[in-house]
């Protein structure tokens, strides 16, 4: 009890001061102050008054929804005395594996530099910086030479590093899960069982309302979308963060899911938010990066090629040349097993008075990094807001899919968590494919690292990510991907080699999401 009450406490210390900094401290600062001289402000009742005044006024609601955005984002309170680190990640080997992983990447980044003869960053000479101006709405008719360009790494390359993992406390696999555990991923972690999942998904029930799901069985599905879509109308008119994170749980009416996701993340696209992105584009607009040309060749690889995406080029470019210069993406580190790189004036290396975070945001693009923005583009059509519902997003959920960590979101978990589902619920099948060298992860793993962005149509994307922002958890794309295995369970039993099982699930763009993961959650024998 004393235990809880600490841990409280530590909360709340830690919210105050992240809200003493924000732009909404200030703002009910000067609200109450404006309450000050109305004449139903009684000295003797001041506090109550002011809090009514602050309920009234809907002050109050926006500082409900900013707490619970910090709590949602916040990890659980660590004990004082444990070092800053234990926060970014508790366990040393996968610090150690993290802090690895990022010294081949810079190697890759500074390798490129070199043999290309390119500077990290150099300030654009002012005719460029009017051509870039000009031409910033339709950069997607730009065609910079980047054949010489490379990803500085690909999923393929981050999967290699993660099968790789070994906890040093235990010899060649001595852990009961892993003498048990044939796949690829041999570090021991807890994961849900399917029994867990189903009391954690419960409003993915067969008997709850689904949008997204043709024929449910209890409700017409005409009849509970219009009164779905009436309820959602009542949680945006509420202004409420926690109530529109449960309601998304069943899923979002097309016409309310972009305020809904706004409302989630607690984006309210202010002046100062406008302002603020105006910024970081007069940024883009004054520097070269060399992390730029790695933007520029990752959409004209992935989003520019796909039916969906191609026609938001431009609006890509904007949103990610834009988040490389944001220094407010620097403070997820702080939750985050990964660091920013750092970078030094030439001659000054090692000096940390000379040392200053590459690229500013601390985030080096790998290939499919625009794919995590392309969807959105369905949603917001104003830059601005666009951006700030990625970087939420990103902050929020993204960056855990391309770094090593045991959090339960973790790339590193999802991975067993879908080699578990499979092994224990379709073992014959996951037999069958270990035995001709067709191991599921080398299939899934880039579905899951790009969170399906690129694999399912657009409008089951955007069913799959309600769920995520819903429940705060990126592990349904753990059971997605188990869920798809055991769709084309048939056909994959017949395949005999990794490229035929490959070509099975090749194409997932006509696969209905809701119902998979519906049969696979509650329909499944456990």
């Amino acid at each position: 009890m004393l235990q809880e009450e600490e841990d409280l406490s530590l909360t709340i210390a830690h919210i105050v001061q992240k809200l003493k900094g924000s732009r909404l401290y200030s703002q009910l600062e000067r609200q109450a102050w404006v309450s000050l001289q109305k004449p139903e402000i009684k000295l003797e009742s001041l506090k109550e008054d002011i809090k009514e005044f602050f309920r009234i006024t809907g002050w109050e609601k926006k500082l409900q929804n900013a707490v619970y955005s910090e709590l949602t984002v916040f990890p659980l309170p660590r004990h004082p005395a444990a070092p800053p680190e234990h926060l970014k990640e508790p366990l040393v080997y996968m610090r150690k594996a993290q802090g690895s992983w990022e010294k081949r990447i810079l190697k890759s980044l500074n390798s490129m530099c070199t043999e290309l003869s390119i500077p990290l960053a150099r300030k654009r000479p002012v005719v460029e910086q009017k051509e870039l101006l000009n031409k910033w709405n339709e950069m997607g008719t730009d065609e910079p030479d980047l054949s010489l360009f490379r990803p500085v790494y690909a999923p393929k390359d981050f999967l290699e590093v993660l099968i790789n993992l070994r906890n040093p406390n235990y010899e060649n696999g001595d852990h009961l899960n892993l003498r048990t555990h044939l796949g690829l991923i041999q570090v021991p972690l807890k994961v849900k069982y399917i029994s867990e999942l189903k009391d954690y998904f419960i409003e993915l029930s067969l008997n709850t309302g689904q949008l997204g799901i043709d024929d449910a069985t209890q409700v017409p599905p005409e009849l509970f979308e219009n009164e779905h879509v009436r309820l959602g109308q009542k949680v945006l008119a509420e202004q409420d963060s926690a109530a529109a994170q449960q309601y998304v749980r069943q899923g979002s009416p097309t016409a309310l899911r972009a305020e809904l996701w706004a409302l989630i993340l607690n984006v309210s696209n202010q002046p100062e938010d406008l302002l603020y992105y105006e910024q970081l584009k007069s940024n883009v607009i004054q520097h070269d990066l060399l992390v730029d040309s790695l933007i520029y060749k990752d959409v004209k690889l992935t989003a520019s090629n796909d039916d969906y995406y191609f026609v938001f080029e431009d609006y890509l470019y904007q949103v990610l040349l834009c988040f490389s210069r944001d220094t407010s993406v620097l403070g997820h580190f702080a939750y985050n097993s990964a660091s920013p790189p750092k970078s030094y004036i030439r001659g000054k290396l090692g000096m940390e008075d000379y040392a200053v975070f590459y690229p500013p945001n601390g985030v080096i693009p790998f290939h499919g990094f625009s794919m995590y923005v392309a969807p959105l583009c369905f949603l917001y059509h104003e830059p601005s807001k666009l951006y700030q519902i990625f970087r939420e997003m990103y902050v929020r959920f993204f960056f855990r899919l391309h770094s090593i960590s045991s959090h339960h979101s973790g790339i590193v978990s999802l991975c067993f968590l879908f080699e578990t589902l499979l092994q224990t619920h379709l073992p014959q099948l996951f037999y069958h494919l270990r035995e001709i060298g067709a191991q599921p992860l080398r299939i899934s793993f880039k579905w899951m690292v790009r969170a399906f962005s690129g694999y399912l149509a657009t409008d089951q994307l955007l069913l799959l990510w309600d769920r995520i922002l819903g429940y705060n958890s990126l592990e349904i794309l753990a059971v997605l991907a188990a869920a798809v295995f055991a769709f084309r369970a048939v056909n994959l039993m017949e395949v005999t080699s990794l490229a035929a099982a490959e070509a099975v699930l090749a194409d997932l763009s006509t696969l209905k999401v809701m119902p998979l993961l519906q049969i696979f959650l509650f329909a499944t024998v456990t």
